[in-house]
């Protein structure tokens, strides 16, 4: 089939959702059509365009089936599927030309997702009283210096550092070359602060043998404790609602004069927040006319990347770029145009409990404004012991009608890690956030189970992934409602109105009709 590779799409819906298609046959048309894309639904979400033909489903050939029996294959087939797809052109041409399409060539992926090759780690740690809670090791003829012996609750182990990992940089600087005593020399001499690149073994092993270099532009920012802002702007009827500035004996751009209870005040802009980026288009080493041209070329709507002083500190601290951040966020809200080759049928699960399928391991990230009443909840923790949570919710109010709850963990407030931070700091924090506010807060159970398995919560965690979770079967109500549901939504636009049949009914007369179709 060599010129005609189909994509490889595997979705997964929740309990009580459809993949959001149409499949159908149609007069006059080969194959069995993808039509009706419902926007924002897996199908749509995963890059199945409206006219594309199903070759296989969960691997096995469709092409010269009935259409109730590809029917029956996905619904069989439960909460998740795997589509050999092949776009209308593609399709029509290889018909033409008396192609083999049962002869599919596909490239491996898991679980719907083109797999991501893993990465090196970014660790910064501040010294507390105790020190950092690592030592480092090296061994006589073993090429590399190793972190060893990191405590328990220490600093170390809070940031990512973890037995066996391999040092590589230390604020920005390549030590993979020094000698132990001068690597002990460097970190003894970075001060209060410092920035690790590590990478753990498998990563190693990974990068040596593709004989590939590791830097921190490989690296994931996940670890670091401190996030730069994404913020997503719709200009108001005074602009945006705030002024860009250069500021004497600074480098770069400045957010300033901050509009009460304007678009950039509501996306969580602060005063003296640095501008990275606008729209993904860094914007170190623009005149400030540029930038300002930027912004204006955006329209009615544009996205920010910024960062306040202490995160970019940070970033400079390491020598690397905000910019690795806002790639690795793109990289986890951008689903795949498509999904790349699933060769084997996606593997049986039993089904989960519904309180275990249900609950997501997920923060929640809560914005509100305040209002005459303040923002609604209390704030519980014991005095100079950390650990903060939520009590006292007030129904109908703004942090209600954000989504906090009672017994809620406070993990962040406005961008800025709290879990170490005292009630009083924590309090002082909210009461200097003005009229409105950012918490990013887990409840209880989510908390302990991200914890128990060593993950760190950060907003890196809130990417919605639906269309690649793989999610235990639907109940038995659920498959009924399915299995005699009617198919009743609008024809695509471009298609002329047919009239619509069942296939549990249409079965036995294919050839008689205009079409064929079902929603799944």
């Amino acid at each position: 089939m060599a010129g005609y590779k189909p994509r490889v799409i595997s979705l997964t819906k929740r309990p009580g959702q459809t993949f959001g298609f149409y499949l159908r046959v149609e007069q006059g048309e080969d194959g069995h059509l993808i039509r009706c894309l419902e926007m924002g639904g897996p199908a749509e979400l995963a890059g199945m365009k409206d006219g594309d033909r199903i070759l296989r489903v969960n691997g096995t050939f469709v092409d010269g089936l009935s259409h109730s029996e590809v029917v029956d294959l996905v619904r069989n087939s439960g909460a998740s599927v795997t589509f050999h797809i092949l776009d209308e052109a593609s399709y029509k041409k290889a018909k033409a030309k008396g192609v083999d399409l049962s002869d599919s060539q596909s490239t491996p992926v898991a679980n719907g997702v083109v797999k991501q090759p893993p990465k090196p780690k970014l660790c910064y740690l501040v010294k507390s009283s105790s020190g950092y809670g690592f030592s480092l090791r090296s061994t006589k003829g073993e090429q590399g210096l190793f972190m060893t012996e990191v405590i328990p609750g220490s600093v170390a182990d809070k940031a990512g550092v973890e037995v066996n990992d391999r040092l590589l940089e230390v604020n920005g600087e390549n030590v993979e070359d020094i000698t132990h005593d001068e690597a002990v020399d460097k970190i003894k001499l970075a001060g209060s602060s410092i920035m690790f690149l590590l990478v753990d073994q498998e990563t190693d092993r990974y990068y040596q043998n593709k004989r590939m270099k590791i830097g921190a532009w490989l690296a994931t920012a996940m670890y670091l404790p401190l996030q730069p802002n994404i913020t997503n702007m719709t200009k108001g009827s005074d602009g945006y609602g705030f002024l860009l500035r250069e500021e004497p004996k600074q480098t770069g751009h400045f957010i300033k004069d901050i509009d009460r209870g304007s678009p950039a005040q509501r996306a969580g802009l602060k005063e003296m927040d640095r501008l990275v980026a606008v729209d993904g288009k860094e914007v170190d080493g623009c005149t400030h006319e540029q930038v300002v041209e930027k912004i204006r070329q955006s329209g009615n709507k544009c996205c920010l990347l910024v960062v306040d002083k202490d995160t970019d500190e940070m970033y400079t601290l390491g020598k690397v770029s905000p910019m690795l951040f806002w790639e690795e966020m793109k990289a986890l809200n951008s689903p795949p145009s498509y999904t790349e080759a699933l060769n084997l049928p996606a593997p049986v699960r039993s089904p989960a409990p519904v309180q275990q399928r249900e609950e997501e391991l997920k923060p929640k990230l809560c914005k509100m404004e305040k209002t005459e009443a303040g923002y609604g909840f209390h704030l519980n923790g014991t005095q100079g012991i950390f650990g903060q949570y939520i009590k006292e919710v007030v129904k109908g109010g703004a942090a209600d009608k954000a989504g906090l709850e009672d017994d809620d963990i406070v993990v962040e407030v406005n961008g800025v890690n709290v879990e170490q931070s005292s009630h009083e700091e924590v309090v002082a924090m909210i009461r200097s956030s003005g009229d409105s506010l950012e918490m990013l807060v887990a409840n209880n159970s989510v908390y302990n189970q991200l914890k128990a398995k060593g993950v760190k919560i950060t907003r890196l965690l809130l990417v919605e992934t639906s269309y690649v979770d793989v999610h235990a079967g639907n109940s038995p109500e659920a498959t009924n409602e399915l299995r005699n549901e009617e198919a009743a939504r609008p024809e695509t636009p471009t298609e002329p109105v047919r009239e619509r049949t069942s296939s549990a009914s249409s079965s036995s007369s294919e050839d008689s009709i205009d079409s064929i179709d079902e929603r799944f």
